[in-house]
């Protein structure tokens, strides 16, 4: 194992997660998530301009990671930040790009 502060589940867990948010349309997800608080499938689909497909899609690869949180209310489902460091931390990509 290479030499870290950080032990090898944290090394893991923190790839998979920087894998999970890696994609643009991934970032526009959280940064929605972050100014609408909680939105349907068809909320982001529709402000995004992308297929329904495509928006389950990448909300599973995010919930998958914790990313999200999800909640059922009848038919819908209502996606959240699971915690509002992801949104710092694309704020902090943006400043450092």
């Amino acid at each position: 194992m290479m030499r870290t502060h950080f032990d090898e589940a944290f090394l893991e867990n923190s790839t998979e997660t920087l894998r999970a948010i890696a994609h643009p349309i991934r970032i526009a997800i959280i940064d929605l998530l972050h100014t609408h608080g909680r939105l349907s499938v068809t909320d982001i689909f529709k402000k995004l301009k992308i297929e329904q497909a495509i928006a389950s899609h990448h909300l599973r690869i995010l919930k998958n990671q914790d990313v999200v949180d999800v909640q059922r209310d009848g038919k819908n489902s209502f996606y959240a930040l699971a915690k509002p460091e992801y949104y710092e931390f694309v704020q902090t990509l943006a400043k450092v790009l």
